[in-house]
């Protein structure tokens, strides 16, 4: 089956749940706190638009994996989430074998209610741990502990989870070296699946600007952010971990990562709604580093396909009518091009650590990209940002440190 032909059947899905118990300091997300009054009726409405959906072909196209993001998504009632997932498998051919993530805040979901997610078929989670330094936490404004953080954890252990991604950020507010090797070694000991690790940005309007603006915190520190990013590059891999994408890790085998846990002699149930896979990544952002298609719904939710990039209106207030009475919800759009199509492409196939082989290129465009852009490989091989060989271009250890010098050379004058 040719790129164009999977393309048009294959989409994979993102349900944006934008609340949250409170804003954390470095949030700029379209995400709000005190809303839990709308759950219901949002929940209602994301289950309708994506019903109503008009790129859903009678179930024919495959949707190979289903993101829950937010915001705090554990933050909706079980039911209301089975209701959504009713609404994808009634309306999209959903993959028996489909990752189905969730994002989880610490502290933020039961027991019973991670026993309950299992059984309806999430199969995925990924906990917003950050840092297990509490004062840090507390800086953050995160509303959870370190305490919380291993509760949740050990609790979908116990609920049958056997992929699990935490998620951390580092060059944090009077974070130190030390600071973040304690944290590394929290994490590795834990034995997750997968990590996520995110320098801080500091985003205009947040309430961490305005608290660095007025003296109270330090700028981050670029230099320091390169020591903690190369010092987790060293202890991921020591631990087993292969760094798959500028940001992410994971294990290789099932196997690898049942022998390395504690359980107190009590092995976690076995889960029987997925085969051992043999990787870990994350096949649902997979898609947006391939550049492939994906729907978005829900408040704010962005969505790529067709040659067009479209958005959700950001209120859930204003999403729930729009949708209720059965408008469209969708706010803008954008056409992308093909030069600009073919930039992107490259682009995110760079974040990943295997790049971009020649072959694939020209296969989807019918263009040689090392011959479209022999030029800026030149520099960029000669600043030491990439490398070639004769069947791939992919960023060098500095070239993950410096990405934004290589990606912006890349976009279409």
């Amino acid at each position: 089956m040719n790129w164009e032909t999977e393309k048009a059947r294959a989409v994979a899905l993102f349900v944006f749940i934008p609340f949250c118990k409170i804003k954390c300091t470095y949030c700029d997300f379209n995400a709000y706190a005190n809303l839990t009054r709308v759950l219901e009726p949002y929940s209602a409405a994301v289950a309708q638009e994506i019903r109503n959906s008009q790129f859903a072909a009678r179930n024919s196209t495959l949707a190979p994996s289903i993101y829950f993001g937010g915001g705090t998504p554990s933050l909706l009632p079980v039911a209301r989430i089975a209701e959504i997932l009713r609404a994808c498998h009634d309306t999209f051919a959903v993959a028996p074998a489909a990752e189905i993530t969730l994002e989880t805040n610490p502290g933020t979901a039961t027991a019973e209610q991670l026993r309950a997610l299992h059984t309806l078929g999430v199969n995925r989670l990924s906990l917003g741990a950050q840092t297990f330094d509490d004062a840090a936490l507390r800086r953050l404004n995160r509303g959870h502990t370190t305490a919380d953080t291993l509760a949740t954890y050990e609790h979908a252990r116990r609920a049958g989870f056997e992929n699990i991604s935490l998620d951390f950020i580092y060059g944090l507010p009077l974070q130190t070296l030390a600071d973040w090797r304690a944290t590394l070694a929290r994490a590795v000991a834990l034995a997750p699946e997968h990590l996520s690790l995110y320098a801080l940005q500091v985003e205009a309007q947040t309430g961490l600007a305005h608290q660095i603006a007025r003296g109270k915190y330090a700028p981050p520190d670029d230099d320091l952010a390169a020591e903690m990013y190369e010092l987790a590059q060293d202890m991921l891999g020591a631990a087993g971990y292969a760094q798959y994408e500028i940001s992410n890790w994971s294990v290789a085998a099932r196997d690898q990562k049942l022998e390395t846990r504690d359980w107190h002699n009590d092995q976690p149930p076995t889960s029987n709604l997925q085969p051992p896979t043999s990787s870990f990544q994350s096949r649902h952002n997979l898609v947006y580093w391939h550049n492939e298609p994906y729907l978005g719904f829900g408040a704010g939710a962005h969505s790529c396909l067709g040659g067009e990039r479209f958005w959700n209106v950001a209120s859930p207030v204003e999403y729930i009518a729009r949708v209720t009475r059965g408008a469209s919800a969708i706010a803008g759009r954008e056409r992308i091009d093909r030069a600009l199509e073919m930039a992107e492409t490259l682009i995110l196939g760079l974040r990943l650590n295997a790049g971009i082989t020649f072959a694939a290129f020209a296969a989807r465009y019918g263009e040689e990209v090392q011959t479209k852009h022999a030029q800026k490989f030149a520099e960029l091989q000669e600043l030491g940002l990439i490398e070639t060989d004769a069947t791939r271009v992919r960023l060098t250890p500095r070239g993950r440190l410096l990405s934004n010098e290589v990606f912006w050379r890349l976009l279409p004058n």
